[in-house]
Formats: structure tokens, C-alpha cells, sequence
């Protein structure tokens, strides 16, 4: 072997995929339990959009609907999306320290690039020809690609700069609350207004301009029945003309969305991940004791705050005012409530508690991505035109016999092929796009699964 060899297949081994002893079982069943859990907010926008934050505009708001609602915006509305983002976070560490480690030199950031840049191209794929306009992936890859920078600070600093960026929102809302105000009471003038015109009068253009701003603002919050049927009837029709419905949501979250929320959004929680896989709570390193903190700290605050919020929308027939209200404390119980759901799996994880369920989801998230686009792909057949066409058709409470479904299949079968296979399909593209290298598939006779932990 020449020197020159010998360096490229010491650099391909820095850089290489992670192997599967050096996984840790923790971290994939935290990863599962996330993909899992994203479903149960993700089916409601994939089966009736319009609707996904007020079960009043259609869906149903009574009984088991209303009750769907209210334990989803206790425990799971943010926190799986929250969880998530925690995950992605931990990845950065986990990816760029072990090819740093091994001598990786300047192919780590390569590398660590080419990744996120196909994983910007999955997004892209998934939002617009997957017809999920909810995708993360998008989000994830430019997120990504600024953590590169942070990687090496100390855990408190990473978890100060996440709980910075948080607040960093409330600024945002105040505005939004302050803006709302406004043209709502400029409405209210120009309602007095057109009242005590005469029968050959008109309004003025700045009076007519209040009335039809606070008009969109009011549909935004309550569309009306033809809006509300224009979406699902567009929903239902071929592939182009949902792609055609749903484009400006997509637009908006791959462009103001996403500049104005969910970068700070997903950024907190990411640099919140990095800290505490340095710290080794997501590895199982912390004591029973912690986890069991983690859980009563993180589940006390969060659903206290979470049960404000659902109040405070519930008595207000969700209002307008009281909808923005909610959003100034909705990172506190979304950040404390995932919290608790971490301590909660790891707790399982370190214990060997239920580790039927534990080692299932260990597999469910060992093919994240494929999981996640599955989920994606068999809710397009069911809900939009192009299978069933069942948008807009089911209560809210009957969606989760289809959560349920999924989930039974995803346990049941990423197990069996991870026996067989060393990545999901998605994955085995992502790593073999992004090493410019085919990556070898199937498993050896002499290897292991998910190493536990």
C-alpha cells in the first residue's frame, strides 16, 4: 500500500459513517420516540390544515374531538417537533467530534456541509413533490449549517445562546400583539364611521383600508366556509392542483416563515441538544435521580404553562387577542414539557424498563428519515387526491386510529429491516450521496444491530 493510499483510507475512516458500535441505543430511541410523536401533530395538517390549531373551524370541537385537542396542547403541541430539534442538535456533536477524533481534518467540514446540502435537496422534494408543506427538512439543513460554528462551546454557553434565541420570539409576538391592536382599533373607528353615513356617502379609502385589514386578519384566524372548501376541494383534485393549493403555505414556510419563527425555533432547541449530549443526559450518563428530576421539573412547569394556554384559548372561543397571548409563554411549556420527555425515555432507556418498546423505537429511529417521509408519503395516499381523498372528512379524534396504524407498522417493520440492513433506504442514499461514495447496505453475518446503552 502506497502512503498516498494509506492517507485516503485513514481520511475515509475519519470521515466515514458512523459505524454501529459506536451508536448509542439512547439516542436512537429518543430519535424514534420523536418521529413517532411528530405524527400526532403532523397528521392534523395532513387531514385538515385549516383547522390544526382551532378544532372549531371544522373537525370537530366537542367530546372526543375537543379532548384530542387538549391532551395534544398539553403534551405533544412543539414537544415533538421540540424533541426533534433536540436530536438534530446532538447529531452535530456526534458527527463532527467522532470524524475530528479520528483525524478528520478539513473533509469533516466538507462533509458536514455536503450532508446538510442534500438534506436542504430531501426538504425540497418532500414539501413540494412529497406534498407535505409541514416538511422540517428544509428548516434543519440551513439550521445546520450555522451550528457548524457553535460546535465546540462549552454546554452552559450553548444552553444560554438557546435559551437567548427563545426569548429572542417574544419581541416578535409583543409586535404582533401591538400591530393587531392597532388595526383593530383603527376597525373600530372606521366602523363608527360607516355607521353615521349618510345614504349618499362613502367611505373613506383609510376607513375602507381599516375595515379590510382587520377583515384578512379575522380570516386568518376564522377562514370562511368558502375558503375552508376551496383548500379541501384542492386538496382532493390531482397531483398538480395540490401542489397549485398548497404552494403559498410552502412558500411562506421556506421563506418569512422560516426567517421570522422557525429558525428560532428549531435553533434553541438545537443548541439545547448539543449541550445536553456534551453533558451526557442524552447518552445515559446522568443519574436515575436526574432523570427522574428531568421528568416531575419538566412535566410540573410545562403542562402548568401548557394548561394556560389551552384556558386561555378555550375560554376565548379562540380569539384573536387571546391566540397571540398564548404565544408569549408557548416556548416556556414547549422547552420545560420536552425536557420532561426526555428524562422520561432516558429514564426507560437506563433502567431497561419496557425494553420491548425501547428497542423497537431504537430501530424507528435509526431510520428517522425514512420514517419521517414515510409517514408523509402514506398520509398523502389516504388524505389528498391522489389515494382516498379523505381531507377534510374525518373528526379529529378518528385521525388517530390512523396515527395508530402507522405507528404499529413502523415498530413492526424497522426492526426487521434493521436485522438485515445497516441503514433505512433514505439513509443509505443520504450517506452514499453525500460521501460521493456507494456505501455498502447490507449487513455482515458477523454484525450486530443497535448497540444498547
Amino acid at each position: 500500500m502506497t502512503d498516498a493510499t494509506a492517507s485516503g483510507t485513514m481520511q475515509d475512516a475519519a470521515v466515514g459513517p458512523t459505524a454501529g458500535r459506536e451508536r448509542k441505543a439512547s439516542l436512537d430511541t429518543l430519535r424514534g420516540a420523536a418521529v413517532l410523536g411528530i405524527l400526532l401533530m403532523n397528521i392534523v395538517g395532513m387531514a385538515m390544515g385549516m383547522a390544526y390549531d382551532n378544532p372549531t373551524i371544522y373537525g370537530g370541537a366537542e367530546g372526543a374531538n375537543l379532548a384530542a385537542w387538549v391532551i395534544n396542547s398539553l403534551f405533544f403541541d412543539g414537544t415533538m417537533r421540540g424533541l426533534f430539534s433536540l436530536m438534530f442538535g446532538a447529531s452535530v456533536i456526534l458527527i463532527t467530534s467522532r470524524a475530528e477524533a479520528r483525524g478528520g481534518g478539513i473533509e469533516v467540514a466538507d462533509i458536514y456541509f455536503r450532508r446538510n446540502l442534500w438534506l436542504l435537496v430531501f426538504g425540497l422534494v418532500h414539501a413540494w413533490l412529497l406534498l407535505w408543506p409541514g416538511d422540517i427538512l428544509y428548516n434543519y439543513a440551513i439550521c445546520g449549517m450555522f451550528l457548524f460554528a457553535f460546535r465546540n462551546l462549552r454546554p452552559r454557553t450553548l444552553i444560554i445562546l438557546g435559551l437567548l434565541v427563545s426569548a429572542s420570539l417574544l419581541p416578535k409576538d409583543a409586535y404582533e400583539y401591538l400591530g393587531t391592536m392597532q388595526v383593530w382599533e383603527e376597525a373600530q373607528v372606521a366602523q363608527e364611521a360607516q355607521a353615521q353615513l349618510g345614504e349618499d356617502e362613502e367611505l373613506s379609502e383609510e376607513h375602507q383600508a381599516a375595515l379590510d385589514a382587520w377583515d384578512e386578519i379575522e380570516k386568518s384566524v376564522r377562514p370562511s366556509e368558502e375558503d375552508i372548501q376551496e383548500e379541501i376541494d384542492g386538496t382532493r383534485g390531482d397531483y398538480f392542483t395540490i401542489i397549485a393549493t398548497s404552494a403559498d403555505i410552502v412558500i411562506w414556510f421556506q421563506s418569512t416563515g422560516f426567517y421570522l419563527w422557525n429558525f428560532f425555533d428549531s435553533m434553541s432547541m438545537m443548541f439545547i441538544g448539543m449541550a445536553l449530549l456534551k453533558l451526557g443526559v442524552l447518552t445515559g450518563e446522568r443519574s436515575t435521580r436526574f432523570y427522574l428530576g428531568m421528568i416531575v421539573i419538566g412535566y410540573g412547569i410545562g403542562i402548568l404553562v401548557n394548561s394556560y394556554e389551552a384556558r386561555l384559548l378555550l375560554g376565548s372561543d379562540f380569539g384573536i387577542f387571546e391566540s397571540i397571548q398564548a404565544n408569549f409563554t408557548f416556548d416556556l411549556g414547549r422547552i420545560t414539557t420536552t425536557l420532561g420527555h426526555v428524562g422520561f425515555w432516558m429514564l426507560l432507556c437506563k433502567r431497561g424498563w419496557l425494553k420491548f418498546l425501547t428497542d423497537r423505537l431504537a430501530a424507528v429511529g435509526r431510520m428517522a428519515l425514512t420514517n419521517y417521509i414515510m409517514q408523509s408519503v402514506i398520509g398523502a395516499i389516504i388524505f389528498t387526491g391522489i389515494g382516498f381523498g379523505l381531507y377534510g372528512s374525518l373528526e379529529r379524534f378518528e385521525l388517530y386510529y390512523v396515527v395508530a396504524g402507522i405507528w404499529l407498522f413502523q415498530l413492526i417493520v424497522s426492526p426487521v429491516w434493521m436485522k438485515h440492513f445497516r441503514f433505512g433506504p433514505l439513509e443509505w442514499l443520504w450517506r452514499s450521496l453525500t460521501y460521493n461514495q456507494k456505501q455498502p447496505m447490507r449487513r455482515q453475518p458477523t454484525e450486530t444491530g443497535t448497540s444498547m446503552s
